[in-house]
């Protein structure tokens, strides 16, 4: 008879051992066993099944990790004898969302981690700012001659961390600051440089390792720049439909390196939309190619009930579209924005004939007044002090 460690986390391998050993056990038995509930082996034997392994059905063979059986088709002789079988499987996108969230902490463990470093001595503690970034789309390219202005890996870096510059430079010193990268924040989630949700080619600077470091370079000098001008940082990285697996990873990677920087605070949570509280502000970000603007208040209303009764004024911020536009709420108090890109127009835009301007801004929020303020810098301002 096997012995197992009471409590001790055990895999599918194991738990399939024990049924065999144990063939008159329940679940409630085997969490005894393993030192689980019942509840988990319940959970545990459904996720067996969907791999394939349910006996009382003659199915033993269970697919990879990663997979989930679609179809079993069981031949039987005149007797009952199972004399052959055939096992169709396909992608469990869920699994392998739960593999690439273990791999990817796994790979950013041995990364360096940012000292800390000291705030700024004055700060308004009433005041908020918020930076919207809206699509950087870093790893774009574009030629001059066919989309009207060059964009690459290069011009990305010096454009993004030059205006972030200014435009914290000219933002009152908050007690908080937050980033909010919109989404498609990497202009491509693969080495194949194709969307993963419509399989539309895009056009790529180079490799997808050279994307990732000049990303992961510019967020991390934004960081630098705004913790000179407040006391703290908070950054969220909302999924995009150009950078599923991309945002994940970089709000892994970023909370890593930022784990012993008290004044850095990262939002790794895997969700398609996020809210900050400030006094009797409440924000919400979302890259909005899942969520029209209209609906987004009854989100927002649904997921922070609580906080949508103790507030007064509330916000939406959203990417997905390269242009600016506002939807109110004028019944429910809720206001909806989304915002411009600073990178210029790929192929796609410049064919599909989508114009429009090119800005980055920081939005100051008073906990008791709502939005007070704003800082806006224009592309063409970058320009000009370019040519200087």
């Amino acid at each position: 008879m096997s012995t197992y460690k009471h409590g001790r986390k055990f895999t599918d391998d194991e738990l399939i051992q024990a049924m065999k050993e144990h063939p008159m056990y329940g679940s409630t038995q085997l969490g005894r066993m393993f030192g689980v509930s019942e509840s988990a082996i319940r959970d545990r034997k459904a996720k067996l099944a969907r791999k394939g392994y349910s006996p009382n059905h003659d199915m033993t063979h269970t697919v990879p990790d990663g997979f989930k059986v679609k179809g079993v088709s069981t031949y039987y002789s005149h007797n009952g004898a199972v004399v052959g079988q055939w096992v169709k499987s396909s992608i469990d996108k869920e699994r392998m969302h739960e593999l690439m969230v273990e791999s990817i902490h796994a790979m950013v463990d041995d990364l360096p981690r940012v000292s800390p470093c000291d705030s700024p001595i004055d700060y308004n503690a009433q005041l908020m700012a918020v930076y919207p970034l809206g699509d950087p789309h870093i790893g774009m390219l574009a030629w001059a001659d066919e989309c009207g202005e060059s964009w690459d890996l290069k011009i990305a870096e010096t454009v993004y961390c030059t205006m972030f510059d200014r435009v914290v430079r000219g933002t009152p010193s908050c007690e908080k600051a937050v980033i909010v990268n919109l989404g498609d924040f990497f202009h491509s989630d693969n080495i194949e440089a194709v969307t993963s949700r419509s399989g539309h080619h895009l056009d790529q600077d180079g490799r997808y390792a050279k994307m990732v470091q000049v990303g992961v370079k510019i967020i991390r000098q934004m960081i630098a720049t705004a913790l000179q001008h407040h006391k703290e940082v908070h950054v969220i990285n909302c999924i995009g439909n150009h950078d599923d697996t991309g945002s994940l990873f970089l709000s892994i990677l970023l909370q890593h390196v930022y784990q012993d920087e008290p004044r850095v605070h990262i939002d790794s949570t895997p969700a398609p939309f996020h809210y900050v509280r400030h006094g009797k502000v409440l924000v919400g970000a979302h890259h909005g190619h899942t969520c029209k603007m209209e609906r987004l208040p009854g989100v927002m209303a649904a997921d922070r009930s609580k906080d949508w009764g103790e507030t007064e004024f509330r916000y939406w911020l959203t990417g997905h579209i390269h242009k600016s536009s506002v939807y109110k709420d004028e019944l429910g108090g809720c206001s909806v924005e989304s915002f411009r890109t600073l990178a210029a127009k790929d192929s796609f835009a410049t064919y599909g004939g989508w114009r429009s301007g090119r800005n980055t801004q920081s939005i100051v929020y008073h906990k008791d007044y709502g939005e007070v303020d704003r800082h806006i810098v224009d592309i063409r301002q970058f320009m000009q002090l370019d040519e200087k």
